[in-house]
């Protein structure tokens, strides 16, 4: 954040105890097994960035500078040093740990690209180490039986607990005073389990620490309400993101649309001048009632006169005749079958098991096969999963493997084709939530993906209100072409229609609307 004066930022436990600001603050990359699971990757050895003590506050509230989008925030767990530490075994190491606290790793992505790996600008701003409220003194804790929690918004996102590290609390603590002394105050952001992601105005993150022996042992919420600031100083690199930056910072809460800068930002701001929601709710319940009442196929004939005639996700079809799905979009892109990368990537926890466990509520996962259906990409039990997280169907270029059974979880579902075989005979999980390219269709996070019997399409988000509202005049202009072939008169100037039909249409549309709103004032009486 861009603080507006030394009054907007609380005063913190460590200062006020200390008497003094702390020296440093050190953070570490990756700690948590689940953290290395949804990244991808599991370092063998601890590595770390520093902050600046000044981003050191309490609880409170915090800017996200305007021109800006991701705002992203990490519960962790806090450690004080207590005693110097300088060249200390692993044995001797938590000894000289004070105090045990929660903090909110905050940093803005947007400022990540000039200077990444150091994070320096994009996580030292002033306030963007939160921590407290309450210091628990380390004595008193075991080290190995602790747990962070978060939430956003009252939900909660992160919870981990200390026996998954990747690396102990004293064996960081002894690594970095290998070359370091850790002075009095000295803090260890000690990183984040899954679940870390972005806050947006208007929401409040709290983090918690706790024993998980005695969880009255507690730090009690570490809350931090996020608010609207004025821009980043003119000078030097400007906020800049990129598809993998707004990817990782958003993991497996990536939304709808978001506001900021660069291309993200161009379709947030083309979606609120069509009336989309400023907070990303915009693929609201109306909106998606009435695409629902809509064929594909008519949506696609609107997409091609805005110029999109390459909307559709050509190849894939329903498992179930009559499914219909509409929903935005997640992704997961398969690579074609390496056996090195499929040891690194194919078992465990990989990016397919990620994107399946976290596609939310009226969701559509769109997977990338590369149109490759001689493998299975989805099964019944990733489907029965993805069910019950809400999803509002998958639509996948591959195959399906057990269709039968993938259809009869009731799981809306599209694909490419059915094939007996696992998905490692050609594919390999890669990454998700990235730009993919489906049947031969580009797809990013957020878009509108409408299907049905017909197949599938995407919608920008920007173009959604004025393609929703041109289909359904089209629908209700063809119902009455089709009234009036039932009626006996030939298609000639009536399809399309010529300027004698058009009048006659537009006279039976205003007669319509009278009686609609004759009707409505006899009800209001």
């Amino acid at each position: 954040m861009v603080r507006l004066s030394t009054e907007n930022l609380p005063t913190d436990p460590i200062t006020d105890t200390l008497g003094h600001r702390p020296g440093k603050i050190v953070a570490v990359h990756v700690a948590y097994a689940s953290r290395a699971a949804e990244r991808g990757r599991s370092p063998e050895h601890p590595s770390y960035f520093l902050k600046a003590a000044s981003s050191l506050t309490g609880p409170g509230a915090i800017g996200r500078p305007a021109g800006t989008e991701l705002l992203s925030f990490e519960g962790e767990i806090a450690l004080v040093i207590g005693t110097p530490a300088f060249q200390v075994s692993v044995e001797d190491a938590w000894a000289h740990v004070g105090w045990v606290t929660a903090s909110n790793d905050l940093g803005l992505q947007d400022l990540k690209w000039a200077d990444r790996g150091s994070n320096l600008r994009s996580k030292s701003s002033d306030g963007f180490t939160p921590v407290g409220p309450v210091l628990l003194a380390a004595a008193d804790l075991d080290p190995g039986r602790l747990a962070v929690r978060t939430w956003l918004d009252g939900e909660l996102v992160q919870e981990g607990t200390t026996d998954t590290l990747l690396f102990s609390f004293a064996e960081l603590v002894a690594d970095l005073s290998r070359t370091m002394t850790l002075d009095v105050g000295d803090v260890i952001l000690t990183g984040t389990p899954a679940g870390a992601s972005v806050a947006v105005p208007g929401q409040l993150v709290e983090v918690e620490v706790l024993s998980s022996d005695d969880p009255g042992r507690t730090t009690g919420r570490l809350a931090t309400s996020v608010v609207g600031a004025p821009a980043v100083a003119g000078g030097g690199a400007p906020p800049r993101l990129d598809d993998a930056t707004v990817a990782d910072a958003w993991g497996s809460r990536r939304p709808a649309v978001t506001a900021g800068s660069g291309e993200h930002a161009a379709s947030a701001a083309a979606s609120a001048g069509t009336g989309a929601a400023s907070d990303g709710s915009w693929l609201d319940a109306d909106r998606r009632e009435r695409l629902g009442q809509v064929a594909v196929a008519t949506i696609s004939s609107q997409l091609r006169r805005l110029g999109h005639p390459d909307a559709s996700i050509d190849g894939v079809h329903p498992l179930v005749p009559g499914t219909r799905i509409v929903g935005t979009a997640r992704t997961l892109r398969y690579v074609p079958f390496r056996p090195d990368l499929f040891a690194t990537h194919g078992g465990g926890y990989n990016a397919q098991k990620r994107a399946i466990d976290t596609v939310g509520e009226g969701e559509v996962l769109v997977m990338d096969a590369r149109r490759d259906t001689t493998a299975g990409t989805l099964g019944d039990i990733l489907a029965l999963r993805a069910l019950t997280r809400g999803a509002a169907g998958i639509i996948t270029d591959g195959s399906v493997r057990d269709a039968v059974a993938v259809a009869e979880t009731g799981l809306p579902v599209l694909a490419g084709g059915r094939h007996p075989s696992v998905l490692g005979r050609n594919h390999v999980p890669w990454e998700t939530d990235v730009t993919v390219a489906c049947g031969g269709t580009t797809v990013q996070v957020g878009d509108v993906i409408v299907a049905d019997d017909d197949g599938a399409v995407v919608v920008p988000p920007h173009l959604l209100d004025e393609v929703l509202t041109a289909s359904e005049a089209q629908e209700e202009q063809e119902t009455y072409i089709a009234e009036q072939i039932r009626g006996g008169h030939p298609v000639d100037g009536l399809y399309p229609m010529n300027e004698t039909w058009r009048a006659r249409y537009d006279a039976h549309r205003t007669d319509i609307t009278s009686a609609e709103q004759s009707a409505a004032r006899r009800a209001d009486r």
